[in-house]
């Protein structure tokens, strides 16, 4: 059989392709939803754990421990079976939940590590200068912790894209279930399976290139501020 024809025959036949779109948007929206939601969590978590405070710290502490520790699958599962069994919840949702709550363990900890990382002798000056706590951290610490953090949190939404490859376990049928059921159903897994290997490097390809497009942006506006302080004096 020529490429063609197998190309027919999974992709073509019996508009195979729209279901293969149907299970690309799936894990698009269970990624994109997971990745707001657990940044902003992270975002919370981050704060809880650089406190002063020792036991709003140790919460903090532990649960990065746990989520980080425990497998995605098995969070999964827990939230499904166990946590919103009796629920009405949408499957995706529920999914949505669990890979939340493991990204923002990972983003929590990529977060207080840049900030961390951070020099604290130029918020220190800042701060002399007259600029408020808030003003010193939004315009000095801030943009540098994000320069830090963003080859990790790269890589943490990039897994997290890998990650929703599991919901077929319950009972989703996003982009790996649906590239198994054609493989299956033709007696051509092989061929859907690289099908979905190149749409997944797609989807994580795509992530780097809106890292590269906001770094370009800012590079820019960098060099028209920098042109315009030139042009004023």
């Amino acid at each position: 059989m020529s490429f063609g024809d197998i190309f027919y025959k999974t992709l073509v036949a019996g508009g195979s392709y729209l279901t293969v779109c149907k299970g690309l948007w799936v894990t698009v929206e269970i990624s994109l939803l997971s990745i707001l939601l657990g940044t902003v969590i992270g975002a919370l978590i981050c704060a809880a754990r650089m406190q002063k405070n020792t036991l709003v710290q140790g919460i903090a502490k532990i649960y990065i421990a746990v989520l980080r520790g425990s497998p995605v699958l098995l969070l999964l599962m827990l939230m499904y079976y166990v946590v919103f069994a009796s629920s009405s919840l949408p499957a995706p949702l529920i999914a949505v939940s669990a890979f939340s709550l493991n990204v923002s363990a990972h983003a929590a900890e990529c977060f207080r590590a840049a900030l961390s990382a951070a020099d604290p002798m130029q918020t220190e000056a800042a701060r002399t200068l007259g600029f408020s706590r808030w003003q010193a951290f939004r315009l000095i610490s801030l943009p540098q912790a994000a320069k830090i953090a963003k080859p990790t949190y790269q890589s943490t939404l990039v897994n997290l894209i890998q990650w929703t490859s599991v919901v077929g376990y319950v009972t989703i049928t996003d982009l790996t279930r649906v590239i198994n059921n054609i493989g299956s159903r033709t007696m051509q897994p092989l061929f859907m399976i690289v099908v979905g290997m190149l749409l997944y490097l797609a989807l994580a390809y795509l992530c780097y290139g809106v890292f590269a497009l906001t770094d370009r942006i800012s590079h820019k506006r960098a060099e028209r501020r920098r042109k315009g302080c030139v042009s004023f004096r």
